[in-house]
């Protein structure tokens, strides 16, 4: 049985009960391996979501914590990808679309490396995992040395950002490139809009949207969008899961995606130094890394990092919340810095004025508050967001996003985005990640200090 941790307790009677919310969902979700991002719209297991997860669970259960990543590592490719559905068998294939039959991962992707005893999807999720697993060590380094967690995590995430770095360097600047719109985590951005025009669509009578059962069409994205992801993924498998450069009609890099990287890479060497591993690689690889996503993908016109498209070449001229994410990344030029927080205050995110950060811009031609990713503010790019502002000295901002993160967790039933002027639920309640980053919130340790030669954002 696992023991639930009981500290730390809220101060406030509100606190409290929010707590209690949130612990209830994660109880809910838990599957004995895994937790669910939602039971009925998402009911395998997701990448980043169990990473984010997993950094809220470590309040309730350090035990579960470890297993929530274990389990996710467990499916890895022995290329080093991290896939980003993990297959529960006992789920009817109906329940969800792309299911297993689709993505038929332990026979396409077996010259890939595909596992052949789980069925996963073939494409991959930002990589959040490493600063997750140092994050769950944090909670109780005791435990976790006396079960080796780090020990058994490294070697597996070390290949993964092996893979990041080498298999999907497609631009050769040395940044990973996604395949997928779906890989970079913010599936239906207004930022994929021109290239997806590049695909094809699948016939519409050749699948069908399973998420449609569970949300609102309108906040859900179109069948033209839908298509797009299908002919994609389907052309993807079809390859054998190979990442060639020059073979995909999709593939761009972003700049969250690539900060998450070299945050994680920071943790990595922290890992790699409990372990008694070097990690001097990892800490040269995020010191490359860092100065790759300024060259490549940061827009001074702009005031803030753009995706670029690798099949045209060009920074995509869309601005989304992922382009402030970088935040995250110690050590940052200072006048990149100072532009980032100029930009999220101003008429483009509002930061401040608005509850919490849209996920695009507010200002855009294709800005819709309601709609997955084209606008609605979500609870796991504003948890980097405040913790990227406390990394910088941004406190008193970074405290009132919390502030309002928290007010509308709860407000929304854990809802899995709100609208980003009213804070009006969207999507699915009852929301894994929402109600494990609400959990880190309360216990108040995603505060940082200015950052210096290791990453503050880790502490």
């Amino acid at each position: 049985m696992t023991t639930l941790l009981t500290t730390p307790v809220p101060t406030t009677a509100g606190d409290l009960t929010l707590r209690h919310g949130a612990a209830r969902v994660l109880l809910n979700n838990w599957t004995g391996n895994s937790t669910v991002p939602s039971h009925g719209l998402y009911p395998h297991q997701w990448s980043w979501d169990s990473a984010f997860i997993a950094i809220g669970l470590r309040h309730l259960s350090v035990r579960r914590a470890q297993r929530e990543l274990e389990t996710l590592m467990g499916a890895q490719w022995s290329d080093g990808r991290v896939p980003h559905i993990v297959f529960n068998p006992a789920v009817p294939l109906d329940a969800y679309f792309p299911s297993p039959d689709f993505w038929r991962s332990s026979r396409d992707g077996a010259r890939a490396g595909a596992p052949a005893g789980t069925e996963t999807s073939g494409i991959v999720q930002p990589p959040v995992h490493a600063l997750a697993a140092w994050l769950v060590h944090l909670a109780d380094p005791e435990e976790s040395r006396h079960r080796g967690f780090l020990s058994r995590m490294y070697g597996r995430l070390a290949a993964w950002h092996d893979y990041l770095t080498g298999s999907r360097n497609l631009g050769g600047g040395g940044l990973t490139a996604m395949v997928h719109p779906w890989e970079p985590g913010m599936d239906n951005s207004p930022c994929w809009d021109g290239p997806l025009k590049r695909v094809e669509p699948a016939t519409p009578s050749s699948y069908r949207r399973a998420d449609l059962d569970h949300g609102q069409p309108s906040e859900r994205p179109t069948d033209l969008d839908y298509g797009r992801y299908v002919r994609l993924a389907a052309d993807y498998r079809d390859r054998g899961y190979t990442d060639a450069s020059g073979q995909h009609a999709f593939a761009v890099e972003d700049p969250c995606v690539n900060a998450l990287l070299i945050v994680s890479e920071h943790a990595l060497a922290r890992i790699a130094k409990e372990t008694g591993e070097n990690p001097k690689l990892h800490q040269e690889r995020a010191a490359h890394l860092t100065d790759v996503l300024v060259q490549r993908l940061w827009s001074p016109t702009d005031g803030m990092f753009l995706c670029r498209d690798l099949v045209g070449g060009e920074l995509i001229a869309k601005r989304s919340l992922a382009g402030l994410i970088p935040l995250i990344v110690p050590g940052l030029p200072r006048h990149v810095v100072d532009a980032l927080l100029d930009t999220a205050a101003g008429s483009s995110f509002r930061l401040g004025e608005v509850p919490m950060a849209p996920s695009y811009d507010l200002t855009g031609r294709a800005f819709d508050p309601s709609r997955y990713w084209r606008g609605p503010a979500w609870f796991n790019t504003n948890w980097l967001l405040q913790r990227g502002l406390r990394q910088y000295g941004q406190h008193s901002a970074a405290g009132r996003l919390r502030s309002a993160m928290l007010t509308a967790a709860g407000a929304s039933g854990f809802a899995e985005y709100v609208d980003p002027f009213t804070a009006q639920a969207r999507g699915t309640q009852s929301f894994s990640w929402t109600a494990a980053l609400t959990l880190d919130l309360l216990a108040d340790v995603g505060t940082a200090p200015s950052p210096g030669p290791t990453p503050g954002a880790l502490a």
